[in-house]
């Protein structure tokens, strides 16, 4: 039989939580955010539960071509537009809106040969640093592509630094104000944390928002927040299963490093996961995890292959026992991907993302 390691995402909480961000921001166009090949969960796995969104959101083209083949025919969004000349091509064939961040896009478009303009977003760096025009241009910019035949329509974004910290979002969303103030165009600002903290706000939600990492099930803002605060669901679970019991006596150690001693008797068992499958090997004993349901705890350090777990709140725990690294358990009892990505020293983004190629994957029906 197949080593007991399974990856399931759900579908059903990818609505769920796509529902629970619309109710957030009830008159808004909602962006569901599907780089990094959807967080991990793939593209063509979460676009059934993700149907419902009014576009999807991206940075690769070929993830778009993707999203058009499984036969989406509404707005696809370049978050970071075209790294190329040739690429506005496929934004054509495609009908892609993209991102307009520098100076060189704007020299693309005007060069690009096209008998259909294209809708861009023009992105303002009101405070984040990354990509976009700064405010004292912005308006340049605009006028530029207002100038160009090559362009359509002319929509208007931003990106928050702070929605999920205590600085916030007044000083980037007053800057933006300040610098977009009398121009037409939709706008787009919120991210995950801006529409759950912030999205009652018109100013904020505006016209579109963009949400990412909400629609996967994780809180954008924990440990302020957590999953049950913000009523979302975990969209992917990373199970296994117990492959070995041992039982320790005090003094006796945990794998490698022998980080983990015994001061008493203790019984463990041995999970069929290890940094190899995706799960951080930064995880300390202490990190949550479920065995048949129940909350228990990693010991030792985290194997290429393998992980070793406490089986003292699961006595009746054994070989075959399900032993579930994130996610929700058979029995319903759930572990949020967050809590173990801050017991591994990041955030849920990365273990989502980083879920390793050899685990199989499975769409609950």
């Amino acid at each position: 039989m197949p080593r007991p390691i399974l990856a399931t995402i759900h579908p059903q909480a990818l609505r769920h939580n796509l529902d629970r961000l619309r109710r957030a921001v009830p008159d808004a166009k909602l962006w569901a955010v599907v780089k990094a090949n959807a967080y991990g969960h793939g593209i063509e796995r979460v676009f059934e539960g993700l149907r419902a969104a009014d576009g999807f959101a991206l940075l690769d083209l070929q993830e778009a071509e993707r999203v058009r083949a499984l036969g989406w025919r509404g707005p696809i969004l370049l978050l970071e537009g075209v790294f190329e000349a040739r690429d506005l091509e496929l934004c054509s064939r495609l009908q892609l809106w993209h991102v307009v961040h520098c100076e060189e896009q704007i020299d693309m478009l005007a060069a690009h040969k096209t008998q259909q303009p294209h809708r861009v977003f023009l992105k303002m760096n009101s405070g984040m640093n990354r990509l976009g025009f700064p405010s004292a241009h912005f308006r340049t910019a605009y006028a530029r592509l207002q100038a160009l035949p090559q362009v359509d329509e002319i929509s208007l974004m931003t990106h928050f630094s702070d929605s999920d910290a205590a600085r916030g979002i007044a000083h980037q969303l007053s800057a933006f104000a300040e610098a977009s103030r009398d121009l037409p165009g939709e706008r787009s600002l919120a991210n995950s944390a801006a529409v759950l903290r912030h999205g009652r706000d018109p100013a904020v939600r505006a016209d579109w928002v963009r949400p990412g990492i909400a629609v996967y099930g994780s809180a954008p803002d924990f440990p302020e927040h957590d999953t049950a605060h913000w009523q979302l669901q975990p969209t992917m679970t990373l199970a296994s299963r117990i492959i070995g019991v041992q039982q320790l006596q005090p003094a006796d150690t945990v794998g490698y490093g022998s980080s983990f001693v015994a001061d008493a008797p203790l019984r463990i068992g041995v999970v069929a996961c290890g940094y190899a499958d995706g799960y951080p090997r930064h995880c300390t004993t202490g990190t949550p995890v479920l065995v048949d349901g129940v909350r228990t705890r990693l010991v030792g350090r985290v194997s290429m292959d393998m992980v070793t777990v406490d089986l003292s709140p699961v006595p009746a725990a054994g070989i075959g026992s399900e032993a579930v690294l994130w996610g929700r358990s058979s029995c319903g009892a759930v572990l949020p991907v967050d809590e173990v990505a801050r017991a591994g020293g990041t955030v849920a983004y990365e273990l989502l993302c980083a879920l390793a190629p050899r685990v199989p994957v499975v769409v609950e029906a």
